[in-house]
């Protein structure tokens, strides 16, 4: 069996995590001068209230993204976790209701095996049946609706556990708790991703399947693993989304339906899968959150609202787009090496970027292995 990671996988790995960190420093730089900014829509905007409010609803975001920032990354989609949201957060606030801590940590285990299931399924259906993943989820996605439908009857019931009240409400040396647990699990969502064999192989399917597969990657145990991750981490944002709402409705997980994606691929990953990083999607995940809050102080309908966000998030990508900033850092490079015979740390920067697009199209022509 041949170990890819032996074969200068690992460091092409850190060449392309060093194209992702300039575009990630760009999205960083744009959402800290957003929030200075916000005060022309509104003057009561841009202060560490709008800061903390936007980390802690940006939480459930950065939790949702990391899964589905595994999906993609191996080239596939999650459609399914809008409704395992809803679902989680139902199944919490119906089961716990009245439960001791035992009892509670049942439930917890209960739920997060469900959703584990959920993403297993999927899983199984995109690699062993050969499924396309939008197809696969999509189908999953209204069989867990349904069955939340039929099992709650359309009411919910029950009452929010305190302890996630208090998670989502409290605050530890006068900083909402949510704002440590966003810092925490950007740390460990970076770790997994690029510095364990897991995460690895992950880069190593998405980028090419085919030469994963020859290389001794079990394929469809990572991919597998990377659905149950989603599935699990789309019910633990559940959990989080009804203590920070103080209860559960049969939609409330429909506005992640979408930018469960749009975080990742704002972020700086491919959708194409092979390449990306969770901490662009974290920033990513901040930023959407700011723009929402911002649109929303403008005082318009949610018709418009939902336009101007959308038209957003198009305008960002496109601007912000890495081929774009690889194609300036090119140019400027190349004039800089005319003139002055030298060269740039932009050139640096693009020459991996430049690379994982050529393996990409390489990979175009390949035939996936499952």
């Amino acid at each position: 069996m041949i170990n890819w990671e032996s074969h200068g996988g690992i460091g092409r790995l850190r060449r392309i995590a060093s194209g992702h960190s300039a575009y990630v420093a760009i999205i960083s730089l744009v959402t800290i001068v957003l929030f200075p900014l916000s005060r022309v829509v509104n003057p009561s905007l841009g202060g560490w209230g709008m800061v903390s409010a936007v980390l802690v609803i940006s939480s459930m975001l950065v939790l949702v993204g990391f899964g589905q920032g595994l999906v993609i990354l191996v080239g596939e989609l999650d459609l399914s976790i809008a409704p395992v949201v809803s679902l989680a957060g139902v199944l919490t606030i119906r089961w716990m209701y009245g439960l001791g801590p035992v009892g509670t940590t049942a439930v917890i285990l209960e739920v997060l095996g469900i959703a584990a299931v959920i993403g297993l399924i999927n899983g199984i259906g995109v690699t062993f049946l050969r499924v396309p993943s939008f197809i696969m989820t999509l189908g999953t996605q209204l069989i867990v609706a349904g069955a939340a439908l039929g099992y709650t009857g359309g009411t919910t019931v029950g009452q929010t556990p305190d302890f996630l009240v208090s998670l989502m409400s409290g605050r530890w040396f006068s900083v909402p708790v949510p704002v440590f647990l966003v810092a925490i699990m950007a740390i460990v969502g970076t770790l997994i991703q690029q510095h364990t064999g897991f995460g690895r192989r992950l880069y190593a399917i998405g980028s090419n399947r085919a030469a994963a597969h020859i290389a001794g990657t079990r394929v469809r145990l990572v991919v597998i693993g990377a659905f149950v991750v989603s599935g699990v981490c789309a019910a633990l944002a559940g959990m989080l989304l009804c203590g920070f709402s103080s209860g559960a409705t049969l939609n409330m997980g429909d506005p992640y339906f979408l930018s469960s994606i749009a975080v990742v691929v704002v972020g700086g990953s491919s959708i194409l899968g092979g390449s990306g990083s969770y901490l662009g999607t974290v920033v990513a995940a901040i930023f959407l959150t700011a723009v929402s809050t911002i649109i929303q102080a403008l005082g318009v309908s949610q018709g418009w609202q939902t336009l101007i966000y959308g038209f957003f998030i198009v305008a960002v990508v496109g601007l912000l787009k890495k081929d774009l900033y690889v194609l300036i850092g090119n140019l400027l490079s190349r004039r800089r090496c005319t003139y002055e015979g030298g060269h740039d740390g932009l050139a640096d920067i693009a020459a991996p970027v430049v690379e994982s697009a050529v393996d990409g199209k390489a990979h175009e022509g390949t035939t996936a292995l499952h």
